[in-house]
This record gives structure tokens, C-alpha cells and sequence, in this order.
């Protein structure tokens, strides 16, 4: 009989490295966004980014 203790170790472990790996991606996404409109603020002089809010006025974007 197969002993069930390691390949439920094992579904764990893998688990949390792809839930680790997804993480990792989506915050090394959001990284390069904003190193991207760092670098374009910067070549353009501006002082941030405006957004629009939902009442029509533009307000610094914030991370």
C-alpha cells in the first residue's frame, strides 16, 4: 500500500511554490511598471503622474 504522508507533503510543497511563483510574477510586474514611469517622468521632467479620478479631477497616481 502506498503511505499517503509524503505525496500529500509533496502537493503541499508544490503548491506553495506555485502560489510563491505567481506572486513573485504579479510584484515583478507592478515593479516594472513603475520603474517604467519613473524612467518617463524622469526623460520628461515631470514632477508624477496624473490620473483622472472618478469626479473629474487629476490627482497624482499612487502606488
Amino acid at each position: 500500500m502506498v503511505d499517503v504522508m509524503p505525496i500529500l507533503l509533496f502537493g503541499m510543497v508544490s503548491a506553495a511554490a506555485y502560489l510563491g511563483f505567481r506572486q513573485l510574477r504579479r510584484e515583478t510586474a507592478r515593479v516594472v511598471a513603475r520603474n517604467k514611469r519613473a524612467e518617463a517622468e524622469t526623460r520628461t521632467g515631470a514632477h508624477g503622474t496624473l490620473e483622472r479620478d472618478l469626479d473629474g479631477v487629476y490627482r497624482l497616481r499612487r502606488d
